[in-house]
């Protein structure tokens, strides 16, 4: 018995002499008595036999102490671990003993099962957490250049809204195709005028009330106006609508609200069609005849008549007092970007007219021998404003101080009943690029010289400006020659009828 003793008693020692090559042995825990006696013979078989007479309570604490000694172990092996990488390459490249080596083979753990083990946040050496970088990326990066933004000015920023449309992309189904022809011909000025965009939007909703058909469960009024509406919404993206194109879509959507829902719908449609005919021919057309034919009774021989871009009805009252034999002359001031005068010039020198082109540059020297100063309107506010292309005040104001009368010629369907005050309140404000101006630079082609890739530069092109009415000496109109005060009967008049 006591020679037993001894043997168990030398086993830690035998063990370390014999050096690494049974501390793996030594480590590995037994499973059953059985097992261990099978594998190291009968010092082992002996030592089996004298655990099984350990009790229950005894092995419990056994195992809490190995419990205890493996998380002091895991421990110890973190705060060896070094914080940093540098700290950890000294070490491997010093390859001095490790703690774990220091440790007697007796008192080491055994291996935990792979298959089994977790990796904690705290990992150890063998496992060293993964550092990722803030907003780190994984494989080839191409640097997305930012969209440049528009710069807008901060007191007109309610005038910017949505971006002008330049194409159909992304139009909606429901948007009839003349629709789609008209919206971008607006927005590129082929077709520019207050009047031209009034008629032609009228003759396309013609078109798009022929092929409307009536849905099932609903009445031609009560839907024809919803249509109308997604029709009018992208010529809005376009551009914005004039002030004439605002009453006669008012008008037809009360004329399709008066329509008995009883009444068929190849009928409706043809009142419709017919309605908007004989609107467009008494508000517009005649109008435009009562008003040409009285500005030209008030031409006179040797007058030099000045005008301002380009409005249908000047030309048409120019070209009827030269049809009236009347001799006289015509000066046509224009100004960028659109330089709407080139087109008036053109038609009145093909007629045989005397005329004369300048730019607003020379205004005050082309004025001197001016008149009667007769200017074209994109509308007349309430209180009696000239609400037309931009310089239209700048040559109302020379006009007035030189003591030139000026005469603005407007049909009633472009009278409104807002009131405005200055010109920065209620605008229409086109792409800046329509300026084309450029800044040349050494070295730099005109792409990278242009203005807009200026720093701090903002290009700004209004459409409009307003003419206050103590500038205008009448308003010729088709129910008669008024003052700028009288405009809000006018308005009521014209509403009415």
């Amino acid at each position: 018995m006591v020679s037993i003793l001894d043997t168990s008693q030398d086993a830690p020692e035998e063990a370390t002499r014999n050096g690494p090559e049974k501390d793996s042995e030594a480590q590995k825990p037994s499973k059953s008595p059985a097992t261990a006696s099978s594998k190291k013979g009968t010092p082992e078989k002996s030592a089996a036999q004298k655990s099984e007479n350990i009790s229950g309570a005894e092995l419990k604490k056994r195992a809490k102490a190995e419990k205890a000694a493996k998380r002091a172990q895991t421990k110890q092996e973190q705060q060896a671990t070094p914080s940093h990488a540098s700290q950890g390459n000294k070490l491997e490249n010093n390859k001095g003993p490790t703690h774990k080596d220091s440790i007697p083979p007796s008192a080491q753990p055994p291996p935990k099962n792979k298959h089994h083990e977790r990796i904690d946040s705290l990992s150890t050496s063998s496992h060293k957490p993964l550092q990722l970088r803030p907003g780190q990326q994984y494989g080839p990066t191409t640097e997305v250049e930012p969209k440049k933004e528009l710069q807008k000015l901060a007191f007109l920023s309610h005038l910017y809204g949505i971006p002008r449309r330049t194409s159909i992309s992304g139009a909606g189904k429901d948007v009839h195709p003349s629709i789609l022809a008209l919206g971008i011909q607006m927005s590129n000025y082929t077709i520019c005028g207050s009047n031209a965009r009034c008629v032609s939007t009228l003759l396309i909703f013609k078109e798009v009330i022929d092929a409307y058909t009536t849905p099932l469960g609903t009445s031609l009024p009560r839907h024809l106006t919803l249509h109308l509406s997604a029709q009018i919404d992208y010529l809005v993206s376009c551009r914005p609508l004039s002030v004439s194109m605002g009453n006669a879509i008012r008008w037809l959507k009360m004329a399709i609200s008066t329509i008995d829902p009883d009444t068929p719908e190849d009928q409706a449609k043809s009142r419709l069609c017919s309605a908007i005919d004989t609107f467009i021919r008494e508000r517009i057309t005649v109008a435009g005849q009562v008003i040409s034919s009285s500005a030209s009774s008030r031409i006179q021989d040797g007058d030099v008549i000045l005008t301002f871009a380009k409005s249908s009805i000047v030309e048409r009252t120019l070209a009827e007092a030269y049809h009236q034999g009347k001799n006289f002359q015509v000066v046509v001031v224009d100004s960028g970007p659109l330089f709407e005068g080139r087109n008036l010039i053109i038609a009145l020198s093909n007629l045989g007219l005397r005329a004369e082109y300048a730019s607003i540059h020379a205004l005050t020297h082309v004025i001197q021998d001016a008149t009667k100063v007769f200017l074209g309107a994109h509308a007349m506010m309430s209180n009696g404003r000239l609400y037309s292309r931009v310089g239209t005040a700048l040559v109302a104001m020379m006009a007035k101080d030189l003591g030139i009368p000026v005469i603005v010629l407007c049909e009633s369907i472009k009278f409104t009943d807002k009131v405005a005050l200055d010109s920065i309140a209620t605008n229409e404000i086109a792409p800046s690029h329509e300026l084309g101006y450029h800044r040349k630079t050494l070295g730099k082609d005109d792409e990278e010289g242009d203005w807009r890739s200026a720093t701090n530069l903002v290009g700004l092109n209004l459409m409009y400006d307003l003419t206050p009415p103590e500038y205008i000496e009448m308003v010729i109109t088709e129910y008669g020659n008024l003052p700028p005060s009288s405009v809000p009967v006018v308005q009521r008049l014209s509403t009415n009828t």
